[in-house]
């Protein structure tokens, strides 16, 4: 089943390379959307794809990258939509 979720992490995930690494780990779980920085110092995010993979991106956002410390991950359902890729937004 295809899901949409929007994600907003929170803690040091700015200046880490946070957007990349979710970028790239999205595109090899085949999911869609996009990530950017807020102006707040936290990061949003818009998956899109299989409830599956969708999940385990979501297991990695609580993670992040190996600089990053993540001090909440709140997640929404979202509405569908078409992307054809996980793109950064700047």
């Amino acid at each position: 089943m295809k899901i949409s979720k929007r994600c907003v992490i929170s803690g040091r995930v700015q200046g880490v390379f946070y957007r990349k690494f979710t970028q790239d780990i999205a595109a090899t779980l085949g999911l869609q959307g996009w990530i950017r920085n807020l102006d707040n110092g936290d990061v949003e995010c818009l998956v899109c794809g299989e409830e599956a993979e969708v999940e385990k991106l979501i297991v990695w956002l609580r993670q992040g990258p190996p600089y990053a410390k993540v001090t909440a991950v709140d997640i929404f359902d979202a509405p569908w939509e078409e992307h054809q890729t996980f793109t950064i937004i700047r």
